[in-house]
């Protein structure tokens, strides 16, 4: 049990830490690597919401307009996402996964074992594995 007192900011340094770590569960020769983070925030947060609008991004990412514009247009020239406009509203835009983006591809489903292993020693692995559970039940989406 945790009885210290963390800060935001040694939140902010484990946030990054947990992202490093799950970057190095994806296989390298995914073109995920490839992509600036907060593009592949955009990205992510895309496939977990298929069909949201630009401002619905803004608002779940906290990146400004213009860098959600430009991460789903870059996004979208790549062939990951497809651009409609809303037929209820036609001022905004929905962004969705391409078809030939593979839904596998989408969840960036790769078992996190040995790379939470490799970053906490092969005997802790199973304790923090086990409070990544945890925290993925309380804060998960």
């Amino acid at each position: 049990m945790y009885l210290g007192v963390m800060d935001g900011i040694e939140l902010l340094h484990l946030g990054r830490r947990l992202v490093k770590i799950a970057e190095a569960a994806i296989p390298a020769n995914a073109s995920f690597h490839a992509l600036p983070v907060s593009v592949r925030a955009v990205m992510i947060d895309v496939f977990e919401h298929p069909g949201t609008s630009i401002q619905e991004i803004i608002q779940r990412t906290g990146y400004p307009q213009s860098h959600v514009s430009a991460s789903v247009t870059r996004l979208r020239e790549g062939g990951v996402f497809i651009t409609t406009t809303d037929p209820k509203d036609r001022r905004r835009t929905l962004v969705r996964a391409s078809p030939d983006v593979p839904a596998r591809a989408q969840r960036f489903s790769v078992p996190v074992d040995d790379a939470v292993a490799a970053a906490v020693g092969a005997g802790n692995a199973a304790e923090v594995l086990a409070a990544l559970e945890t925290l993925a039940r309380h804060l998960g989406g």
